[in-house]
Protein backbone atom coordinates (compact mmCIF):
# COMPACT_ATOMS: atom_id res chain seq x y z
CA UNK A 1 0.00 0.00 0.00
CA UNK A 2 1.26 3.53 -1.27
CA UNK A 3 0.08 6.17 0.84
CA UNK A 4 -1.17 9.02 -1.05
CA UNK A 5 -1.44 12.28 0.08
CA UNK A 6 -4.68 14.86 -0.54
CA UNK A 7 -3.46 17.31 -3.63
CA UNK A 8 -5.04 18.74 -6.22
CA UNK A 9 -3.43 16.12 -9.08
CA UNK A 10 -5.27 13.18 -7.46
CA UNK A 11 -5.69 9.86 -10.21
CA UNK A 12 -8.78 8.63 -11.51
CA UNK A 13 -10.33 6.79 -8.92
CA UNK A 14 -10.72 3.12 -9.63
CA UNK A 15 -11.18 0.08 -7.46
CA UNK A 16 -7.53 -0.61 -7.32
CA UNK A 17 -6.37 3.14 -6.10
CA UNK A 18 -9.44 3.02 -3.03
CA UNK A 19 -7.94 0.01 -1.90
CA UNK A 20 -4.25 1.09 -1.96
CA UNK A 21 -4.27 4.47 -1.22
CA UNK A 22 -3.69 5.58 2.03
CA UNK A 23 -2.93 8.43 4.53
CA UNK A 24 -2.07 9.08 8.09
CA UNK A 25 -4.60 10.62 10.51
CA UNK A 26 -3.17 11.51 13.64
CA UNK A 27 -6.66 12.15 15.21
CA UNK A 28 -7.63 9.38 14.35
CA UNK A 29 -4.83 7.53 15.22
CA UNK A 30 -4.45 8.25 18.86
CA UNK A 31 -8.28 8.02 19.30
CA UNK A 32 -7.90 4.12 18.03
CA UNK A 33 -4.61 3.33 20.00
CA UNK A 34 -6.91 5.27 23.10
CA UNK A 35 -9.72 2.75 22.78
CA UNK A 36 -7.69 0.07 21.55
CA UNK A 37 -5.10 0.38 24.96
CA UNK A 38 -7.44 0.74 27.46
CA UNK A 39 -9.79 -2.20 25.69
CA UNK A 40 -6.46 -4.35 26.17
CA UNK A 41 -5.66 -2.71 29.54
CA UNK A 42 -8.72 -4.36 30.92
CA UNK A 43 -8.62 -8.20 29.05
CA UNK A 44 -4.89 -8.03 31.01
CA UNK A 45 -6.32 -7.42 34.02
CA UNK A 46 -8.47 -9.92 33.78
CA UNK A 47 -6.36 -12.09 33.01
CA UNK A 48 -4.25 -11.92 36.11
CA UNK A 49 -7.00 -12.31 38.65
CA UNK A 50 -7.59 -15.66 36.26
CA UNK A 51 -10.62 -14.49 34.62
CA UNK A 52 -11.08 -14.97 31.01
CA UNK A 53 -12.43 -12.43 28.69
CA UNK A 54 -14.85 -14.13 25.37
CA UNK A 55 -11.91 -14.05 22.37
CA UNK A 56 -14.94 -13.08 20.19
CA UNK A 57 -16.06 -9.89 21.89
CA UNK A 58 -12.14 -8.79 21.49
CA UNK A 59 -11.90 -9.51 18.19
CA UNK A 60 -15.56 -7.43 17.17
CA UNK A 61 -13.80 -4.55 19.43
CA UNK A 62 -10.29 -4.43 17.24
CA UNK A 63 -11.30 -5.86 14.27
CA UNK A 64 -14.72 -4.26 13.07
CA UNK A 65 -14.97 -1.23 15.50
CA UNK A 66 -11.56 0.22 15.55
CA UNK A 67 -10.75 -1.44 11.97
CA UNK A 68 -13.85 0.65 11.02
CA UNK A 69 -12.36 3.82 12.68
CA UNK A 70 -9.14 2.98 10.75
CA UNK A 71 -11.06 2.62 7.14
CA UNK A 72 -13.29 5.49 7.28
CA UNK A 73 -10.38 8.25 8.44
CA UNK A 74 -6.99 7.02 6.92
CA UNK A 75 -7.73 4.57 3.58
CA UNK A 76 -9.21 5.75 0.00
CA UNK A 77 -12.25 7.29 1.68
CA UNK A 78 -10.42 9.53 3.21
CA UNK A 79 -7.71 10.41 0.67
CA UNK A 80 -10.65 10.77 -1.80
CA UNK A 81 -13.57 12.62 0.31
CA UNK A 82 -12.42 16.49 -0.70
CA UNK A 83 -12.85 15.18 -4.47
CA UNK A 84 -16.03 13.07 -4.85
CA UNK A 85 -18.60 13.39 -2.79
CA UNK A 86 -19.89 9.21 -2.31
CA UNK A 87 -16.45 8.53 -0.54
CA UNK A 88 -17.54 10.73 2.03
CA UNK A 89 -20.51 9.53 2.35
CA UNK A 90 -19.32 6.26 2.58
CA UNK A 91 -16.99 7.25 5.28
CA UNK A 92 -19.63 8.87 7.34
CA UNK A 93 -22.05 5.91 7.34
CA UNK A 94 -19.27 3.87 8.22
CA UNK A 95 -18.32 5.94 11.69
CA UNK A 96 -22.21 6.43 12.38
CA UNK A 97 -23.32 2.74 11.84
CA UNK A 98 -20.50 0.25 11.26
CA UNK A 99 -18.48 1.43 13.91
CA UNK A 100 -20.49 1.68 17.32
CA UNK A 101 -21.64 -1.50 16.02
CA UNK A 102 -18.60 -3.10 16.10
CA UNK A 103 -17.58 -1.48 19.57
CA UNK A 104 -20.27 -2.35 21.49
CA UNK A 105 -20.04 -5.99 19.97
CA UNK A 106 -16.83 -5.93 22.77
CA UNK A 107 -18.63 -4.56 25.46
CA UNK A 108 -16.44 -2.48 26.73
CA UNK A 109 -18.67 -1.04 29.69
CA UNK A 110 -19.02 -4.57 30.99
CA UNK A 111 -15.11 -4.72 30.06
CA UNK A 112 -13.92 -1.76 32.18
CA UNK A 113 -16.71 -2.49 35.35
CA UNK A 114 -15.45 -5.86 35.63
CA UNK A 115 -11.62 -4.95 35.24
CA UNK A 116 -11.52 -2.27 38.06
CA UNK A 117 -11.51 -2.64 41.49
CA UNK A 118 -15.34 -2.43 42.80
CA UNK A 119 -14.02 0.09 45.84
CA UNK A 120 -12.00 2.03 43.90
CA UNK A 121 -13.21 5.74 43.18
CA UNK A 122 -12.58 5.51 39.30
CA UNK A 123 -15.12 2.75 39.44
CA UNK A 124 -17.68 4.28 41.73
CA UNK A 125 -17.41 7.26 39.09
CA UNK A 126 -18.14 5.08 36.39
CA UNK A 127 -21.23 3.70 37.68
CA UNK A 128 -22.03 7.38 38.82
CA UNK A 129 -22.01 8.54 35.37
CA UNK A 130 -23.61 5.18 33.67
CA UNK A 131 -26.35 5.61 36.37
CA UNK A 132 -26.97 9.57 35.91
CA UNK A 133 -29.71 11.53 34.23
CA UNK A 134 -27.70 12.93 31.12
CA UNK A 135 -26.63 9.27 29.71
CA UNK A 136 -30.03 7.79 30.69
CA UNK A 137 -31.69 10.43 29.07
CA UNK A 138 -28.89 10.55 25.73
CA UNK A 139 -29.26 6.69 25.49
CA UNK A 140 -33.13 7.05 25.71
CA UNK A 141 -34.12 4.69 22.58
CA UNK A 142 -36.01 7.65 21.19
CA UNK A 143 -33.78 10.41 22.20
CA UNK A 144 -31.01 8.55 20.69
CA UNK A 145 -32.92 7.41 17.40
CA UNK A 146 -33.58 11.13 17.30
CA UNK A 147 -29.85 12.43 17.47
CA UNK A 148 -28.46 10.11 14.83
CA UNK A 149 -31.23 10.94 12.22
CA UNK A 150 -31.03 14.95 12.96
CA UNK A 151 -26.90 14.53 12.88
CA UNK A 152 -27.11 12.88 9.64
CA UNK A 153 -29.51 15.42 8.00
CA UNK A 154 -27.87 18.44 9.92
CA UNK A 155 -24.43 17.28 8.22
CA UNK A 156 -25.93 16.99 4.45
CA UNK A 157 -28.36 20.49 4.71
CA UNK A 158 -26.75 22.91 6.65
CA UNK A 159 -23.25 24.52 5.69
CA UNK A 160 -21.64 21.96 8.32
CA UNK A 161 -20.41 19.71 5.99
CA UNK A 162 -18.72 22.33 3.78
CA UNK A 163 -17.43 24.32 6.34
CA UNK A 164 -15.49 20.99 7.70
CA UNK A 165 -14.32 20.22 4.12
CA UNK A 166 -12.53 23.32 4.26
CA UNK A 167 -11.26 23.13 8.05
CA UNK A 168 -9.07 20.23 8.83
CA UNK A 169 -10.12 20.73 12.99
CA UNK A 170 -13.62 20.96 11.97
CA UNK A 171 -13.57 17.68 9.93
CA UNK A 172 -12.03 15.01 12.60
CA UNK A 173 -14.78 16.97 14.91
CA UNK A 174 -17.53 15.47 12.62
CA UNK A 175 -16.04 12.16 12.84
CA UNK A 176 -15.95 12.05 16.24
CA UNK A 177 -19.76 13.72 15.93
CA UNK A 178 -20.42 10.69 14.32
CA UNK A 179 -18.71 7.94 16.18
CA UNK A 180 -20.59 9.00 19.69
CA UNK A 181 -23.82 9.77 18.09
CA UNK A 182 -24.20 6.32 16.54
CA UNK A 183 -23.13 4.81 19.75
CA UNK A 184 -25.59 6.40 21.84
CA UNK A 185 -27.94 4.11 20.19
CA UNK A 186 -26.22 0.51 19.80
CA UNK A 187 -24.00 0.81 22.73
CA UNK A 188 -26.79 0.41 25.41
CA UNK A 189 -28.74 -2.56 22.92
CA UNK A 190 -26.09 -5.17 23.09
CA UNK A 191 -24.66 -4.17 26.49
CA UNK A 192 -24.30 -6.55 29.42
CA UNK A 193 -25.24 -3.26 31.50
CA UNK A 194 -28.37 -1.94 32.18
CA UNK A 195 -28.48 1.73 30.87
CA UNK A 196 -32.04 1.12 29.17
CA UNK A 197 -35.57 0.89 30.84
CA UNK A 198 -36.51 -2.06 32.71
CA UNK A 199 -39.13 -1.98 29.72
CA UNK A 200 -36.91 -2.01 27.02
CA UNK A 201 -36.31 -6.22 27.31
CA UNK A 202 -34.62 -8.22 24.35
CA UNK A 203 -37.69 -8.20 22.57
CA UNK A 204 -38.74 -4.69 22.39
CA UNK A 205 -34.77 -4.06 21.46
CA UNK A 206 -35.36 -6.19 18.97
CA UNK A 207 -38.19 -4.08 17.66
CA UNK A 208 -36.54 -0.61 18.15
CA UNK A 209 -33.85 -1.99 15.85
CA UNK A 210 -36.38 -2.60 12.94
CA UNK A 211 -37.54 1.15 13.10
CA UNK A 212 -33.96 2.46 13.67
CA UNK A 213 -33.28 0.48 10.45
CA UNK A 214 -35.72 2.11 9.07
CA UNK A 215 -34.89 5.88 10.16
CA UNK A 216 -31.28 5.12 8.80
CA UNK A 217 -32.24 4.92 5.90
CA UNK A 218 -33.86 8.18 5.69
CA UNK A 219 -30.61 10.23 5.39
CA UNK A 220 -29.37 8.17 2.59
CA UNK A 221 -32.70 8.13 0.37
CA UNK A 222 -32.98 12.39 1.15
CA UNK A 223 -29.86 12.87 -0.03
CA UNK A 224 -30.02 10.39 -3.21
CA UNK A 225 -33.16 12.02 -4.86
CA UNK A 226 -32.50 15.93 -3.26
CA UNK A 227 -32.51 18.60 -6.27
CA UNK A 228 -30.00 20.45 -3.57
CA UNK A 229 -25.92 19.54 -4.31
CA UNK A 230 -24.68 18.58 -0.82
CA UNK A 231 -21.58 21.01 -0.63
CA UNK A 232 -21.88 21.66 -4.29
CA UNK A 233 -19.82 24.99 -4.33
CA UNK A 234 -17.14 22.77 -2.68
CA UNK A 235 -17.24 20.05 -5.70
CA UNK A 236 -18.01 22.53 -8.31
CA UNK A 237 -14.53 23.91 -7.46
CA UNK A 238 -12.65 20.36 -7.16
CA UNK A 239 -14.68 18.93 -10.56
CA UNK A 240 -12.02 16.79 -12.73
CA UNK A 241 -12.43 15.67 -15.97
CA UNK A 242 -12.90 11.57 -15.13
CA UNK A 243 -15.34 12.92 -12.41
CA UNK A 244 -18.98 12.01 -12.55
CA UNK A 245 -21.58 14.77 -12.86
CA UNK A 246 -22.36 16.07 -9.33
CA UNK A 247 -25.78 14.80 -9.40
CA UNK A 248 -24.85 11.70 -10.16
CA UNK A 249 -21.99 11.75 -7.49
CA UNK A 250 -24.41 12.46 -5.19
CA UNK A 251 -26.93 9.81 -6.04
CA UNK A 252 -24.37 6.98 -5.80
CA UNK A 253 -23.83 8.18 -2.27
CA UNK A 254 -26.74 8.41 -1.10
CA UNK A 255 -27.89 4.75 -2.60
CA UNK A 256 -24.98 3.71 -0.77
CA UNK A 257 -25.80 5.09 2.12
CA UNK A 258 -29.26 3.35 2.26
CA UNK A 259 -27.57 0.30 1.31
CA UNK A 260 -25.17 0.41 4.25
CA UNK A 261 -27.59 1.08 6.37
CA UNK A 262 -30.13 -1.60 5.31
CA UNK A 263 -27.38 -4.45 5.39
CA UNK A 264 -25.93 -3.35 8.38
CA UNK A 265 -29.48 -4.03 10.23
CA UNK A 266 -29.44 -7.54 9.77
CA UNK A 267 -26.17 -8.66 11.82
CA UNK A 268 -27.30 -5.56 14.34
CA UNK A 269 -30.83 -7.21 14.74
CA UNK A 270 -29.08 -10.91 15.17
CA UNK A 271 -26.31 -9.22 18.12
CA UNK A 272 -29.69 -8.52 19.74
CA UNK A 273 -31.42 -11.98 19.54
CA UNK A 274 -28.21 -13.43 20.96
CA UNK A 275 -27.78 -11.40 23.45
CA UNK A 276 -31.12 -12.21 24.68
CA UNK A 277 -30.88 -16.33 24.06
CA UNK A 278 -27.50 -15.87 26.16
CA UNK A 279 -29.67 -13.58 28.60
CA UNK A 280 -32.34 -16.17 28.99
CA UNK A 281 -29.75 -19.02 29.31
CA UNK A 282 -28.39 -17.30 32.27
CA UNK A 283 -31.47 -16.78 33.75
CA UNK A 284 -32.34 -20.84 33.81
CA UNK A 285 -29.10 -21.64 35.19
CA UNK A 286 -29.95 -19.23 37.92
CA UNK A 287 -33.31 -20.92 38.39
CA UNK A 288 -32.14 -24.48 38.57
CA UNK A 289 -29.17 -23.29 40.83
CA UNK A 290 -31.68 -22.25 43.51
CA UNK A 291 -33.99 -25.02 42.75
CA UNK A 292 -31.46 -27.66 43.31
CA UNK A 293 -30.40 -25.73 46.77
CA UNK A 294 -33.92 -25.74 47.58
CA UNK A 295 -34.22 -29.41 46.67
CA UNK A 296 -31.13 -29.73 49.03
CA UNK A 297 -32.91 -28.04 51.74
CA UNK A 298 -36.14 -29.82 51.80
CA UNK A 299 -33.91 -33.32 51.48
CA UNK A 300 -31.85 -32.66 54.67
CA UNK A 301 -32.87 -35.09 57.67
CA UNK A 302 -35.04 -33.36 60.14
CA UNK A 303 -33.99 -32.37 63.88
CA UNK A 304 -36.02 -34.88 66.00
CA UNK A 305 -37.96 -32.83 68.54
CA UNK A 306 -37.64 -33.94 71.99
CA UNK A 307 -40.89 -36.17 72.93
CA UNK A 308 -43.61 -34.26 74.35
CA UNK A 309 -44.75 -34.73 78.39
CA UNK A 310 -47.82 -37.00 78.44
CA UNK A 311 -50.86 -35.49 79.22
CA UNK A 312 -52.25 -36.86 82.22
CA UNK A 313 -55.70 -34.93 81.59
CA UNK A 314 -56.29 -36.68 78.60
CA UNK A 315 -57.97 -40.71 78.86
CA UNK A 316 -56.40 -43.43 77.62
CA UNK A 317 -56.30 -44.19 73.90
CA UNK A 318 -58.13 -47.59 74.45
CA UNK A 319 -60.62 -45.89 77.15
CA UNK A 320 -64.44 -47.19 75.93
CA UNK A 321 -66.68 -44.07 75.28
CA UNK A 322 -69.24 -43.51 78.24
CA UNK A 323 -72.07 -45.80 78.01
CA UNK A 324 -74.70 -42.87 77.33
CA UNK A 325 -72.94 -42.04 74.40
CA UNK A 326 -73.22 -45.85 73.03
CA UNK A 327 -77.49 -45.54 74.06
CA UNK A 328 -78.06 -42.51 72.89
CA UNK A 329 -80.47 -42.64 69.70
CA UNK A 330 -79.00 -42.08 66.52
CA UNK A 331 -81.08 -38.74 65.04
CA UNK A 332 -79.41 -36.98 68.19
CA UNK A 333 -76.03 -37.38 66.85
CA UNK A 334 -76.87 -36.97 63.29
CA UNK A 335 -75.60 -34.18 61.63
CA UNK A 336 -77.31 -34.50 58.21
CA UNK A 337 -80.18 -32.83 57.31
CA UNK A 338 -82.54 -35.90 58.68
CA UNK A 339 -81.25 -35.63 62.24
CA UNK A 340 -81.93 -31.98 62.30
CA UNK A 341 -85.51 -32.11 61.28
CA UNK A 342 -86.19 -34.95 64.17
CA UNK A 343 -83.98 -32.37 66.89
CA UNK A 344 -86.86 -29.88 66.02
CA UNK A 345 -89.30 -32.30 66.53
CA UNK A 346 -88.53 -32.88 70.06
CA UNK A 347 -86.03 -34.70 72.19
CA UNK A 348 -88.41 -37.44 71.83
CA UNK A 349 -88.59 -40.63 69.39
CA UNK A 350 -89.09 -39.77 65.53
CA UNK A 351 -91.99 -38.58 63.99
CA UNK A 352 -93.08 -41.09 61.24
Amino acid sequence: MTPTPLSAGLPELTAARLADSWQLDPYALALVLLLGGLYAWGVVRLARRGERWPLARSAAFAGLGLGAIVVATMSGLAVYDHELFWPAAVQNIVLDLIAPLGLALGDPLALALRGLDERSPTARRLRGALSGRLLRLLTFPLVSTFLVLASELAIYFTPYFATALRHGPLHELMYLQLLVVGSLFVLPMLTREALLPDWCSHPVRALLVLVDGLVDSVPGIVVMTSGTLVAGGWYTAHHRPWDPTLQRDQMIGGGLMLTIAELIGLPFLIAVFAEWVRSERGRTVALDARLDCELATAAAPAVPSPPAAPDTTAPPADAKAPPQELTRPWWETDQGVVGERYRRGGSGTPRG
